[in-house]
């Protein structure tokens, strides 16, 4: 037994070298040395063996990168070193200002190391006699969140290291989500009726904050490494230690080039301005840091950043292609969209087919034709936009005007223009069929009823003819859906149950679920506060709307219209009958009060006894009003343990009143 017991430690271990040896070859040197299949093998293989002799079990075995189904949450924690950000430059002459500073300030020569900027999210690793032992996200710049159960997925981030490397270190770098992998998940999110990711970078970032590692492993982060700190490092220049750091195991880019000259570090900028739009993740800019380390302490830090570091941000990516038709989008609230259909071109990494026009001025503004050859620009997001017209260009295209519609595409009703307002839209609300089902779509959504159907399934639901407008949704039965291609017994119990779960929707969201023209999710709140119930609403004049911070005469006749309507006050009895919340809770309605009426907060720091959201949510339930920065404009900062000294060397600055969570509750008491 004794023998046996020893075989099976020497397979488990004998497997862990294997693995981290292929993971070492395919996301360090990008060398697939066997197949998938053989990989995953191994893999499983290893994953029972732990399971089966737990004595065994080992924190940083590589069968740990695939994540739990345990959740927990995230301890804050405080930086050894600030992650301070770096000044952004934009032109050649502040690069060669930032260089002449330099000159100037050292008095001797240096070093500067150029290096790619890449757009994810940033991430302090801790390592301890060669092993990962935390990982903390950039946070405040003090204190950030200790993400180490989610870093120990991505599987180019070692768990342990090889060579000779110090006793303990830092190294920093950025997490990202690779093109490949974000249009892969925008994908699936598609063919599951889900919105789709904005961009890479907010993927990296959200994916970060799971709380469920499973799905972390799932999104296959990547992690490139970029700046080593420590009492003990092996070289005294920034350079050398990143090519030490490469042989301990780290995704080092290789991309990194120590420059001599001014000349050198604007053919780098050069020369990558173009050559970006070929790597696998999303770059945004160039990082310039001095080599010398001892050089880097003379030059020491602002209070907002390093005076031996700079980036230089590359101009949004543009890339030329033709105009070959536009399309006519019908939103909910009946705006019309303009979208340009543009012969495929890749931009930022993916193809770009669309591009959004806006409206009628901005097609006149441009003086675009269809034939044109135009600047696209995308900036980081799903929709592009033009930007310009190649006038030098030829096109073998045939030109056309661009003739904004005078009648509705889709049901033909005269398109109207409210003075003052550059959109058109299409007055016939309750016959538009994109105005129909964006209205039901816009309901359902997570932030409104939350309710467990997509746009596929309201298109589905819409053409059986079960529904016509929200308060349909309630009355759809289970025989109906069964009837429904797609449709089984597991996914119409989904419906049906988050349609009773939708019952218990606060007051605040079943308003912003009706999708009053102007009311999105904080105006809802506001008028939920103020009015309580929704025939307070119903009832409420122009002077008494407008009376209510943040509500103009814009939204307030946008309100009384809204209630003018027969059809709508039908649906709102309806969604009643079925037992949707129609009037504030009377726990919320308990806590609120106008005590902090017209004073602006901003929050700071960790808290003892509540968390920084439910701080948040009594500021609002008190009259207050949450703003993210301090500017003049700021009543109070309320202030946790490690409040962010920037934040609050700029409050004493400004002579603004700081506040302990005892003092703020006292306020409300």
């Amino acid at each position: 037994m004794e023998k046996y017991m020893i075989d099976v430690e020497e397979k488990i271990i004998r497997l862990r070298e294997e693995i981290e040896w292929h993971n070492f070859n395919y996301y360090i040197k990008s060398v697939s040395v066997i197949s998938d299949r053989e990989f995953d093998e191994k893999m499983k293989e290893l994953q029972f063996l732990e399971a089966q002799y737990p004595e065994f079990a080992d924190p940083l075995s590589p069968a740990q990168r695939v994540g739990s189904d345990l959740s927990e949450e995230f301890e804050q924690v405080e930086h050894q070193y600030p992650m301070l950000s770096l000044s952004n430059t934009y032109s050649e002459g502040e690069i060669k200002d930032f260089y002449e500073r330099t000159v100037k300030m050292l008095n001797e020569p240096f070093e500067i190391v150029a290096e790619l900027k890449y757009d994810g999210t940033s991430i302090s690793l801790i390592y301890e006699e060669g092993k990962l032992v935390r990982a903390i996200t950039r946070g405040d710049g003090t204190r950030g969140d200790d993400v180490t159960v989610n870093v120990k997925t991505i599987r180019s981030i070692p768990l342990k290291l090889k060579g000779t490397y110090p006793a303990k270190f830092e190294i920093r770098g950025e997490v990202l989500l690779p093109w490949a992998e974000f249009e892969r998940l925008n994908k699936i999110r598609a063919e599951h009726e889900e919105p789709l990711f904005a961009n890479p970078r907010n993927v990296a970032s959200g994916t970060l904050k799971l709380l469920n590692p499973s799905i972390v492993a799932g999104r296959h982060l990547d992690a490139y490494l970029y700046y080593v700190l420590g009492e003990y490092l092996p070289y005294e220049n920034h350079y050398e230690n990143l090519v030490a750091a490469r042989s301990w195991g780290f995704k080092i880019p290789d991309v990194i080039k120590v420059c001599k000259n001014i000349q050198e570090i604007l053919d780098y900028i050069k020369f990558w301005d173009v050559k970006r739009k070929n790597l696998p993740v999303a770059t945004d800019g160039i990082v310039l840091k001095i080599n010398s380390l001892h050089q880097q302490r003379l030059l020491a830090f602002t209070a907002k950043s390093p005076r031996w570091a700079v980036a230089f941000k590359f101009q949004s990516e543009q890339a030329e292609t033709i105009l070959e038709s536009v399309s006519f989008q019908i939103g909910r609230t009946g705006v019309i969209t303009p979208v340009a259909n543009l012969k495929p071109v890749k931009l930022a990494g993916t193809v770009v087919k669309r591009a959004s026009l806006h409206n009628a001025d901005i097609i006149k503004e441009l003086d675009i034709h269809i034939g044109d050859s135009v600047y696209v620009e995308k900036g980081g997001e799903i929709i592009p936009k033009i930007v310009g017209v190649n006038t030098n260009a030829s096109s073998v295209y045939t030109k056309g005007n661009i003739s904004f519609p005078v009648n509705c595409p889709e049901c033909g009703a005269k398109l109207m223009r409210v003075a003052g307002e550059s959109a058109h839209y299409c007055p016939n609300e309750w016959e538009c069929s994109p105005q129909i089902k964006g209205k039901i779509e816009h309901f359902v959504t997570r932030k409104a009823m939350n309710i467990n159907i997509g746009p596929e399934t309201v298109e589905d639901l819409y053409n059986a003819g079960y529904i016509r407008n929200v308060a349909d949704l309630y009355t759809v039965k289970y025989v109906d859906l069964m009837k429904l291609e797609r449709w089984a017994e597991k996914s119409a119990q989904n419906y049906l149950d988050s349609l009773e779960a939708s019952k218990n929707v606060p007051f605040e969201r079943v308003l912003y679920a009706l999708g009053i023209r102007f009311v999105g999710e904080t105006v809802a709140k506001k008028l939920a506060k103020h009015f309580l119930c929704m025939d307070n609403i119903h009832n409420a004049e122009m002077e008494e709307l407008t009376s209510v911070e943040d509500i103009g005469e814009r939204i307030a006749k946008s309100i009384i219209d809204y209630f003018a309507e027969e059809k709508n006050l039908q649906t709102i009895n309806r969604l009643k009958e079925y037992g949707l919340q129609m009037q504030l809770s009377k726990e919320a309605t308990a806590m609120s009060s106008n005590k902090l009426n017209g004073e602006t907060f901003v929050i700071s720091g960790s808290f003892a006894q509540h968390s920084r959201d439910e701080y948040k949510a009594m500021i609002e339930q008190n009259g207050g009003k949450n703003i993210s920065s301090i500017s003049g404009n700021t009543d109070y900062i309320l202030a946790g343990e490690n409040m962010g000294p920037a934040k609050l060397e700029k409050a004493q600055t400004l002579g603004i009143k700081i506040i302990t969570e005892n003092d703020f509750l006292k306020m409300i008491e």
